[in-house]
């Protein structure tokens, strides 16, 4: 295995916690440098994970080093720019979701890609998680029937008092959590969107950027994706719901087991349809017993993807990406959509 060249752009929480420990455990990639504008960050990561160099600006690191890759974990409005610097001077990158805070942005950051002949990937973890892989696996089997509607929620109650507090640093939880779910919603769905309604509230937060987000989207195939970030709600709510025409997936809150409910649509019994006004014997509905099984399915028994192993097959032995840009572009759009479709109802 030949390592990357890598630097790591950025080390806040994104880059320290979850970017810079994987990359340098992993035998693909060697962690050259570091960027950061705050010289303690710097130095701990000489310290903490044997990082040789760090600079203070991309400039400074551009002039100075010959790489393979950056890891951009910036944040968001500094995407388009040190991508577009790492592409024109032959250098991978991949990106930190949201990978752009608007679509003009992700297409120069596409455009700037394909012109110079380089790799773009983003980061999406959420699909290489054990409970993603496993509803993979329950819809293939096709136990509640036709999907007609995919519910994902996160709720809490946070006081956002960082730079994603703000709507002009690129904040809110649209782009945060959102960035997750509906790329989630999106990958099932596996048709384009035509309808987008949204609506957007900044409620707990000390910043001007939305913690209330409720998003309805339908797709071309009449699909409904429904997004509930809540960061002023004291409450719990199911994270993801599945409903078919059979029955309904659920995972549970610990995230360790899907729950299922659905039926056999063979055992049911014919209750024939009525026509005309007179219902029989005055009974509302149509007091057919459906048979309901309950079962669970542990996502122990499944295994969480590596996305770094993914990055190293995309970016050094030309496989497939983890992550197509296409799809992101896709993902980009729908956020924008959902910020149009608020604004015009303020």
């Amino acid at each position: 295995m030949t390592p990357l060249r890598t630097a790591i752009i950025g080390l806040g929480r994104i880059g320290w916690q979850f970017h810079l420990p994987n990359t340098t455990r992993h035998d693909g990639f060697e962690v050259v440098a570091v960027v950061d504008l705050l010289e303690e960050r710097r130095a701990e990561a000489a310290e903490k994970f044997g990082v040789p160099k760090g600079y203070a600006t991309v400039e400074d690191l551009f002039a100075h080093e010959q790489l393979d890759l950056i890891v951009i974990a910036s944040p968001t409005p500094y995407h388009r720019p040190h991508a577009v610097a790492a592409f024109e001077r032959g250098i991978d990158v991949f990106c930190d979701k949201p990978m752009a805070p608007n679509l003009a942005d992700a297409d120069a950051m596409i455009d700037a890609a394909k012109r110079h002949g380089r790799k773009l990937m983003a980061y999406q973890p959420s699909r290489a998680r054990r409970s993603f892989i496993a509803l993979q696996d329950l819809l293939a089997r096709n136990l509640i029937g036709e999907v007609y509607m995919m519910k994902r929620t996160r709720v809490g109650w946070q006081r956002r008092n960082d730079w994603q507090a703000f709507k002009a640093n690129g904040g809110g939880m649209l782009n945060n959590y959102g960035a997750h779910q509906i790329d989630e919603l999106l990958y099932f769905a596996d048709s384009p969107v035509k309808r987008v309604d949204c609506s957007l509230r900044s409620v707990a937060t000390l910043g001007d950027a939305d913690d209330v987000v409720k998003a309805v989207i339908q797709t071309e195939k009449g699909m409904i994706l429904d997004t509930d970030i809540n960061m002023a709600m004291a409450g719990e709510l199911p994270s993801w719901q599945v409903m078919g025409q059979y029955g309904t997936l659920t995972l549970s809150d610990n995230e360790r087991e899907w729950r299922a409910r659905y039926f056999d649509p063979k055992e049911l019994t014919d209750v024939g349809l009525q026509e005309g006004f007179v219902a029989e014997a005055r009974r509302y509905g149509s007091g057919d017993t459906i048979p309901w099984r309950d079962e669970t399915f542990q996502t122990s028994d499944y295994a969480d993807i590596d996305y770094y192993d993914k990055c190293y097959e995309y970016f050094a032995l030309d496989k497939q990406p983890f992550v197509s840009v296409e799809e992101t572009r896709e993902l980009i759009r729908v956020l924008q959509a959902c910020r149009d479709d608020a604004a015009s109802r303020e």
